[in-house]
């Protein structure tokens, strides 16, 4: 059996910008990519603590230390610039990979600066 679960996330992020004219994605610092482990070009679900909504797109990388959380394209009508995400990104594992499951949690500041890396939900 195979089950789909969190593989990691990046928890309280905060939007710098929205770019409505640019091809769709996410931009995030690469920082933070390499923290979470995520990939360019991997699905990621984007929740927004501020309204509510909840969406899917892409992943680009970001320059290093620039904090840049951008969305891009049609997901920059689902943000507001300071708006609080969490974006999130799930794998499928196998039972026996599941014996050893450890999500990776990235806590950011305000700033989008890593304050805590968690290996657990």
């Amino acid at each position: 059996m195979q089950f789909e679960m969190l593989y990691s996330k990046i928890h309280r992020a905060t939007v710098t910008d929205a770019k409505l004219d640019y091809i769709g994605s996410i931009t995030i610092d690469q920082d933070l990519l390499e923290a979470s482990c995520m990939r360019v070009g991997q699905k990621v679900e984007i929740l927004n603590i501020n309204n509510g909504e909840r969406f899917s797109t892409y992943v680009i990388k970001g320059e290093p230390g620039k904090g840049e959380i951008c969305l891009n394209g049609a997901a920059a009508r689902r943000v507001q610039v300071n708006d609080k995400i969490i974006i999130v990104a799930y794998a499928t594992y196998s039972d026996k990979e599941l014996e050893n499951y450890e999500p990776i949690v990235v806590m950011v500041d305000d700033k989008n600066k890593i304050t805590q890396i968690l290996k657990e939900i």
